[in-house]
């Protein structure tokens, strides 16, 4: 299967370490956003957003990370552990997709995009919204090791993506311990974490240091 993706992207990872988790391996295309038409000629062609992460599966073209995930969880796991078939937990990680989408995801890139693509001041009512986000997320993972209950899910390695980015982009998590506890748990032992999560989050960290002040 072809991925275009770029390893700064903490959706574009997120798809990298289900593939991991499910113990398949992609045909890695790195995509540089700032390339010019010719070098994106295969995403302009093939994904009528132009998004990133974009994955080849055959004749099957699909884009969006969270749908990716649960599609790599439900057609290559060896069981259905990362996206449980039960009605209710399956609704619960689906909860939580939408959750890191909509809300997680989105106030991150309200607070950091603007200063890291524009040059723009950082605005400190919006790290107050990410850091309600954070505290929700907080209590979500009360009473229990993982995202959804005490099994690894894809919930937790879409989050993990972007819980892992916010902490490079200097975002203070100290106040949410459960979020922490949880978050070195993922590193530990999700599969593929140090080699596929761990450098795009590293250079996000490079690429934030001088844009994001540490708030």
């Amino acid at each position: 299967m072809d991925y275009y993706y770029n390893v700064l992207s903490a959706p574009c990872r997120a798809g990298m370490l289900t593939a991991k988790a499910v113990e398949i391996e992609l045909n890695l295309k790195p995509v540089d956003l700032l390339a010019g038409k010719e070098q994106l000629a295969d995403v302009l062609t093939l994904n009528p957003q132009h998004t990133l992460p974009t994955l080849v599966d055959g004749d099957f073209v699909l884009w969006e990370s969270s749908p990716i995930c649960t599609y790599l969880a439900t057609k290559y796991g060896k069981t259905d552990s990362l996206y449980p078939r039960d009605a209710k937990t399956c609704a619960t990680v689906n909860r939580l997709l939408y959750f890191d989408l909509g809300t997680l995801y989105r106030r991150f890139g309200d607070y950091a995009f603007p200063p890291l693509c524009m040059g723009t001041e950082v605005e400190p009512h919006k790290l107050d919204l990410l850091q309600e986000a954070l505290r929700w997320l907080n209590q979500f993972l009360a009473g229990h090791e993982w995202a959804v209950g005490n099994n690894i899910t894809v919930a937790d390695i879409v989050l993990v993506a972007t819980v892992s980015t916010i902490e490079a982009a200097g975002v203070d998590l100290s106040m949410h311990d459960n979020v922490v506890s949880w978050l070195e748990r993922c590193k530990s032992t999700l599969p593929g974490y140090t080699e596929v999560n761990q450098p795009g989050v590293e250079e996000f960290a490079k690429t934030a240091e001088d844009k994001l002040k540490k708030l």
